[in-house]
């Protein structure tokens, strides 16, 4: 039952012309940052239209036409807007945008886990599977004594985090070690 009631929402999403990924991924709250791979398409104006533009260091990329233009906490539909805006600007009558993410841009796991580093982003991570992707708990990892920074904020504060906690893009993740 729960399958049928999930194909049929799929379905829907699909009939309204929703990508699948925008869909699950809730991409009109997500909020883009550097590291951030889009595809940003404008109907009928292939010279206007790119793929695979990755927002640089301080969130920004560069656009025919318009120059540099700050993507840095936008959402998607938001950078849909700014760029339709400007092209309505002298260049274009009615421009059609469409602003999809490729790529998310890394979460960062460190401390005691077998393998930290970098890794994609995927919507609906949480710590235990972050903690999965970087190989697992260490022998000294303490599962209790976890804490996450999170990218938006500013302050750059640890917060303790439990195992269900959702992780996003730019988290920072760090795994303490047990003293037992």
């Amino acid at each position: 039952m729960l399958a049928r009631t999930f194909a049929r929402l799929l379905t829907l999403a699909c009939l309204l012309g929703l990508s699948v990924g925008a869909w699950a991924a809730g991409e009109e709250q997500y909020r883009l940052g550097s590291g951030d791979i889009l595809s940003i398409n404008v109907f009928g104006e292939a010279d206007l239209s790119l793929d695979k533009v990755r927002l640089g260091d301080g969130g920004t990329f560069s656009y025919p036409f318009l120059g540099e233009i700050d993507a840095r906490n936008k959402s998607a539909d938001e950078l849909e807007q700014l760029i339709a805006g400007g092209l309505k600007e002298g260049y274009l009558v009615d421009p059609r945008v469409s602003v999809r993410i490729l790529e998310f841009r890394e979460f960062f796991v460190n401390g005691e886990v077998k393998s930290p580093g970098g890794y994609p982003f995927k919507p609906g991570l949480t710590l235990r599977k972050a903690i999965a992707l970087a190989g697992g708990f260490t022998e000294r990892a303490s599962k209790s004594k976890i804490s996450v920074i999170q990218d938006n904020d500013g302050d750059r504060t640890p917060r303790e985090a439990r195992l269900d906690t959702p992780i996003m893009p730019g988290d920072i993740i760090t795994v303490d070690q047990s003293f037992f």
